[in-house]
C-alpha cells in the first residue's frame, strides 16, 4: 500500500470501480453497485457558487457530485462480511424538480461479488450503517431469477437506535428485512476484527465500522462523509442530516481520526477515490489523499 499526495483528480469527479487492500489477514474490497449523481448547492448547502468555483475539479461535466454506491466486502479466510448493500436493481432518472439528487442508478453489487469469487450465499452477515434505500438495496431486492433477496439467509446487523427509530411509514420496504434484523450496541465486535461505533448525526443511529488488521485501522465511516471536500470543510453539512450541527462536530473528530498514519478511511459514496487519509494543509485544514 502506498499513499501520494500527487494523483488523477479525474478520480474525484468519476464513477467507482473496485479496489481492494489487505489489513493483515483481512481483505477489504469496495464492490461498486452504482452511482448517484449529487446537486452540489442542495446537497451541501453551506457551499457556496464561488466554493464550488474554487473546487471545480470535485465536480463532474455536468457540475454534480459523483457519489458511488456499493457495499464493502471484509473477507478472513471463508468467512466474509458486507458492509452496506448498495441501491439494487433500481434506476431513476434525474428529476430537475428535485434539489438533492440527479440520476440514481445501482443492480451491480451482486455480479462484482461473483467477479471476485464470493456467492451472495458466502456472506455470513450484512452490517448496515443507517437505513437509507442506498445502502439496503439488496437487503429487500430479490435476487435475479430468484423469488428471494440474496442475503436472506444472513443476519443483518443494524445499531439499536435505528432500527429503534425506523419509520415504516417512510419506507415500508423495511419490514422486509425485519425477520433477518439483530440489533448491535456501541462497540461490539460483529467480525473478527470489526467493530461498530455509533456516530449519530446523518441519521438517529448511523453507525460506522471500525476494522482493524496487522498494525492498522480502516474506519469505513458510513454517510458522516458524503464527498472528500468535506475532509477540507467538514463544517459543510448534508442537506438530508439528522442533526447537522452534531455530523459537524462528528466530522471535525473523524477527520482528525483520519489523519493519524495508522488509519485509514473508507467513503462509500467518495467517487473514485473510496480509500484515503486525511493530510494536514498548511493552512490548518486538511485534504483527502487516496490510498492506492
Amino acid at each position: 500500500m502506498t499513499t501520494t499526495t500527487v494523483f488523477d483528480r479525474a478520480r474525484l469527479s468519476r464513477a467507482p470501480r473496485v479496489r481492494s487492500l489487505q489489513l493483515g489477514d483481512l481483505t477489504i474490497t469496495y464492490v461498486p453497485d452504482g452511482v448517484v449523481r449529487l446537486k452540489p448547492r442542495g446537497w451541501l448547502p453551506a457551499a457556496t457558487d464561488a466554493d464550488w468555483a474554487d473546487h471545480r475539479d470535485h465536480l463532474d461535466e455536468d457540475g454534480f457530485l459523483v457519489a458511488g454506491i456499493g457495499g464493502l466486502l471484509v473477507e478472513r479466510g471463508d468467512r466474509a462480511l458486507l458492509i452496506d448493500a448498495g441501491f439494487g436493481p433500481e434506476s431513476h432518472p434525474e428529476d430537475p424538480a428535485n434539489p438533492l439528487l440527479g440520476r440514481l442508478y445501482g443492480g451491480d453489487l451482486l455480479d462484482g461479488l461473483r467477479r471476485l469469487g464470493r456467492t451472495p450465499g458466502q456472506i455470513e452477515a450484512v452490517a448496515i450503517t443507517h437505513l437509507h434505500v442506498d445502502h439496503l438495496g439488496w437487503t429487500w431486492s430479490d435476487a435475479p431469477g430468484e423469488d428471494a433477496p440474496p442475503f436472506a439467509h444472513a443476519a443483518h446487523l443494524v445499531a439499536a437506535p435505528e432500527w429503534e427509530g425506523r419509520d415504516l411509514a417512510a419506507e415500508p420496504r423495511l419490514a422486509v428485512l425485519a425477520p433477518r434484523v439483530r440489533t448491535i450496541e456501541d462497540d461490539e465486535e460483529i467480525f473478527p476484527g470489526v467493530r461498530a461505533s455509533f456516530a449519530p448525526g446523518h441519521t438517529v443511529g448511523h453507525t460506522a465500522y471500525t476494522i482493524t488488521g496487522g498494525d492498522r485501522r480502516l474506519i469505513a465511516f458510513g454517510d458522516a462523509l458524503h464527498a472528500p471536500i468535506q475532509v477540507t470543510h467538514p463544517e459543510w453539512s448534508c442537506g438530508i442530516d439528522h442533526d447537522p450541527a452534531e455530523s459537524a462536530e462528528h466530522r471535525r473528530r473523524l477527520v482528525e481520526e483520519l489523519s493519524r498514519p495508522d488509519t485509514i478511511g473508507y467513503g462509500v459514496h467518495f467517487a473514485d477515490v473510496v480509500f484515503g487519509r486525511a493530510e494536514p494543509r498548511p493552512d490548518g485544514r486538511f485534504t483527502w489523499v487516496p490510498v492506492a
